[in-house]
């Protein structure tokens, strides 16, 4: 059974979001702030398999909260509820490291979807390893570059590296569509949950970050690939020379 972890201080939304998860048969636990959402993983680091986390908490915040668990390691799905409507709001709960972002007052079914779509992506996401080798926990290696998506350790030619957790996201969504073409949208929606916005240069501007930090040449770039027009195509090994040497030719977003 699934533990899920609610940190709510409005008393009656938290009986609620519990009495309705029961009904859906997971294990639900409520705490009312932050300190006390942090002594649950001090005291059982691995015994909770989602967060509903609202950002509006007693002397601790959301984003506070958010940001310490992922700064512990923990790779936990995280659902930040917040009735605050602007973009960058949500915009920093991604960078601390939130999975998705509810806006309050909301629909029961769309927070019922959320909860399975994370759960269901979290258990979809385990077996990234291509090298047994690295010993658990390290979840893809590929090149000059190895990656510990649990506890956010990133290293290029044996040096480590400190990305973001939007960063993380970013690259674990290329690595699990590895040789796909993935569009600016498909990426704003999955990785920023910001579908909605019909113009922006975010992915444009991490793609230029993780060019920065993965390519030998970032202005050649082998591994993350323009597709003109459409997006983004990542391979871990370029395909042939001929593809790899092609100059980027980013395009306006979509």
């Amino acid at each position: 059974m699934k533990h899920i972890l609610v940190v709510e201080d409005e008393a009656h939304l938290a009986i609620g979001i519990k009495y309705n998860l029961e009904a859906e048969g997971y294990d639900v636990s409520t705490v009312a702030d932050g300190q006390a959402a942090l002594k649950t993983f001090v005291d059982d680091p691995r015994g909770v398999d989602l967060v509903i986390l609202d950002l509006m908490l007693p002397g601790m915040s959301g984003y506070a909260v958010c940001e310490a668990l992922r700064e512990k390691g923990s790779s936990v799905p995280i659902l930040m509820l917040s009735a605050r409507t602007l973009v960058e709001d949500r915009v920093r709960g991604y960078d601390v490291g939130a999975d998705q972002y509810l806006q309050k007052p909301f629909d029961l079914e769309e927070l019922l979807s959320m909860v399975r779509n994370l759960l269901s992506r979290r258990q979809r996401s385990m077996p990234l390893a291509r090298t047994q080798e690295l010993g658990p926990g390290y979840q893809f290696a590929g090149g000059r570059v190895i990656v510990n998506f649990e506890t956010f350790e990133v290293s290029v030619d044996s040096k480590p590296l400190r990305l973001t957790s939007t960063e993380m996201k970013l690259l674990r969504y290329f690595v699990e569509n590895e040789g796909k073409v993935v569009t600016r949208s498909e990426l704003l929606e999955e990785v920023w949950g910001l579908s909605r916005i019909p113009t922006t240069r975010t992915v444009d501007n991490f793609i230029v970050n993780l060019r920065k930090y993965f390519e030998r040449n970032p202005a050649r770039p082998q591994h993350f690939l323009s597709v003109r027009g459409t997006g983004y195509r990542f391979l871990a090994t370029p395909e042939s020379i001929g593809e790899s040497a092609c100059p980027d030719a980013s395009e306006s977003s979509e």
